[in-house]
């Protein structure tokens, strides 16, 4: 029995090692925000050192297979000072705003898989419209809960789940979930831990996908979304669609106040070659502003606008975009971006006015490493210019913002 019970335990293990990968990014990550006009602060600009180590294992053997993944995060103060916090590169402390020189976390879950579905229960990582662990700072945002994937039904990706508790990306505890409230849109300090999501994404065929997503935090709120990716052969190139319906209604007490929101963004992208352009509008009806969980952004087609969220109440909002490969000019992994974002007839009358505006200018420049000793490196510049005409007291104000990445992922295993 002895030498059987080793063997059983060697052969576990062997299968958990099999299939596992273990990789450790290292970001550095350089933020300036220079504020326009009359503001409470006249910029945010710190530079920081981060560090991800994830390791997922593989799956035992036998009708259920158990595997576990973990995930250690560590972030390094390299330039900080307290006039100029709060780019939630760093924890910082709130009443002498002192960023810390640094801060850790370790994440873990536990995960069974059956034929093509998994649960997780621990730390995730989730990537929905309606749940994002938002990526945009020197560590993501995670959350701790249960997560269900399934693609046992052919051509149906489906998700459920429940989330209790949020890592923000500038923290290392678990706090309740709330929803986000810039530029005062919602009732503040209101939290629950109860998110209970359901998602699927269906491929009609090769050139169509369906999306419908819903979402409920516990008497916070409900969100319905039903999305539309498609692509069709026009002339020399691609013509690809993205339609994105968020509807948002407060839920049971209520906590965080009255929600009504209807969001309606469509995206057309024409590819051509090494070139893409897009024309899109996005627009928010009923009484309040979209909501979205605190911590991260709306996905929606502002999503990668650095410095607001085109989601205000009553906002109409027009989006131009040109990305452009260089593999055409045979430089394989650099591209450059420019977008031009304007919205329109905002209704926050604390902050200005009933037919307010915003606009941003967003450019970027990326190289990724495709081969060679530095396979993995990538860099990446953005520059961004946001002027809008609400109030100074307004979560979001005109800037000019840079944000440097230089990342680099080794494979360990």
């Amino acid at each position: 029995m002895g030498a059987l019970g080793v063997c059983v335990s060697f052969c576990a293990e062997a299968e958990l090692l099999k299939d596992s990968t273990v990789t450790l990014m290292s970001r550095n990550f350089y933020l300036d925000r220079d504020y326009k006009g009359a503001t409470p602060y006249a910029e945010a600009r710190e530079w920081a050192q981060g560090f991800i180590l994830k390791a997922h294992s593989g799956f035992t053997e036998g009708p259920i297979g158990l595997g576990l993944d973990l995930t250690g995060m560590l972030g390094l103060k390299l330039d900080s000072s307290p006039d100029r916090t709060a780019t939630q590169l760093l924890a910082f402390n709130p009443q002498t705003r002192q960023a810390r020189d640094e801060y850790s976390e370790l994440g873990a879950a536990l995960k069974a898989r059956v034929s093509k579905t998994q649960l997780s229960v621990g730390t995730q990582f989730p990537n929905l419209p309606v749940l994002t662990g938002s990526p945009a700072r020197l560590l993501p945002q995670t959350f701790r809960g249960a997560y269900l994937q399934s693609g046992d039904i052919k051509d149906l990706s489906l998700h459920l789940g429940r989330m209790d508790r949020v890592n923000m990306r500038d923290s290392t505890d678990y706090q309740p979930i709330s929803i986000a409230s810039p530029n005062g849109r919602f009732r503040p300090g209101a939290s629950s831990q109860e998110f209970d999501f359901i998602a699927g994404d269906y491929k009609w065929s090769d050139a169509l996908t369906l999306r419908y997503n819903h979402a409920k935090l516990d008497n916070i709120y409900q969100q319905h979304f039903w999305g539309l990716l498609h692509t069709l052969p026009i002339g020399p190139g691609l013509l690809k669609t993205d339609l994105r319906i968020f509807d948002s209604r407060e839920d049971g007490r209520a906590e965080s106040g009255r929600v009504d929101n209807r969001s309606t963004g469509l995206m057309f992208t024409y590819q051509m070659g090494a070139h893409s352009f897009g024309l899109g509008h996005m627009r928010q009806t009923g009484d309040t502003a979209m909501v979205y969980l605190a911590g991260g952004e709306p996905n929606v087609l502002s999503d990668g606008t650095m410095s607001a969220d085109f989601v205000n109440p009553k906002e109409q909002t027009w989006a131009l975009r040109y990305d452009y490969d260089f593999a055409g000019l045979g430089i394989p992994g650099l591209r450059a971006m420019a977008r031009y974002l304007h919205g329109s007839h905002i209704n926050l009358p604390a902050l200005g006015g009933d037919d307010l505006s915003e606009s941003s200018k967003d450019f970027e420049l990326s190289y990724a490493v495709q081969s060679g000793p530095v396979k993995g490196l990538a860099l990446r510049l953005r520059q961004n210019f946001y002027r809008s005409d609400l109030s100074s007291a307004a979560t979001f104000r005109s800037d000019n913002e840079t944000r440097v990445n230089i990342d680099y992922t080794w494979k360990l295993w």
